[in-house]
């Protein structure tokens, strides 16, 4: 009962009114004294709580001697607060949306923990309207690949970097594999991942072993840049790495100083 009463105070009403409500389902119709011994709302205070239900039209009254009265049945009033509700939220989308200034577009959301990143990584996906564009992990796939696998069947054209397997497709696919993912992840101290689409919006994530996840969210159209234009370095790094072979790759970073600090983002020991 107390999960009824909670869902009915979600909807306006008070702990007395829900009593008193629910006490007239159960038997109807009653006069006030008779609501307020079954339900256990005072008797100094059944009237006014009754009053206030007749107001919301949940509870009318029957002429009758003495006055007594019977609850509107449960579906019509679910049915008409659902209605008064959808009502309430067009308006005030319409109404708010007028008077909001508009937004600026370098605002920047903090979002922290993994369902919650996860969630708006879920949110852009479905946000897309021409192109994606993806620098994710394979422990992240599952989580969205139906979301991308409906938007592929939409038109919508998805371009990804994967740290992961071979065989793991998330759209037009580009495997990380000119370096060992771990030098990648030590370096950023997790998994950095981006989503990023229609040039308009980018969520930058970082899921760390052992640590909550975390991610920024803008519009702003300099991340965004920025974003999209490291995606398309990693994929065409990737492809230049298929054409010279990952050992060539290897053993250039690896041996000269400087591009041994920008890989990994440690100094280079001789």
């Amino acid at each position: 009962m107390d999960d009824i009463f909670k869902e009915l105070q979600r909807l306006g009403f008070s702990q007395y009114e829900c009593k008193a409500y629910v006490g007239l389902l159960k038997h109807h119709p009653i006069t006030g004294y008779e609501i307020s011994k079954r339900s256990g709302v005072p008797r100094s205070m059944i009237y006014e709580v009754v009053g206030k239900l007749v107001d919301k039209g949940a509870v009318y009254i029957v002429p009758s001697e003495p006055v007594t009265y019977a609850p509107l049945p449960a579906k019509e009033l679910i049915s008409r607060q659902r209605k008064q509700f959808e009502q309430s939220f067009d308006y005030l989308e319409k109404e708010l949306s007028a008077l909001e200034s508009e937004r600026e577009v370098d605002v920047i959301r903090r979002i922290d923990g993994d369902e919650l990143v996860i969630a708006e990584m879920g949110e852009l996906i479905g946000k897309a309207k021409a192109e994606l564009w993806l620098s994710v992990w394979e422990p992240q796939v599952p989580f969205i690949q139906k979301g991308i696998e409906a938007r592929i069947q939409e038109g919508i054209d998805v371009f990804s970097v994967l740290f992961g397997e071979a065989g793991t497709r998330v759209g037009t696919t580009f495997h990380h594999d000119y370096m060992s993912p771990k030098v990648a992840q030590e370096r950023m101290g997790g998994c950095l991942t981006i989503v990023a689409r229609d040039q308009e919006e980018v969520l930058i994530a970082n899921f760390a072993p052992g640590a909550s996840a975390w991610a920024v969210k803008t519009q702003d159209p300099a991340l965004v840049l920025v974003a999209i234009e490291y995606i398309r370095h990693d994929i065409m790094f990737a492809e230049v790495t298929k054409e010279l072979g990952p050992e060539k790759v290897e053993a250039l970073w690896k041996n000269k100083a400087e591009l041994f600090h920008v890989v990994t983002g440690k100094r280079f020991k001789r």
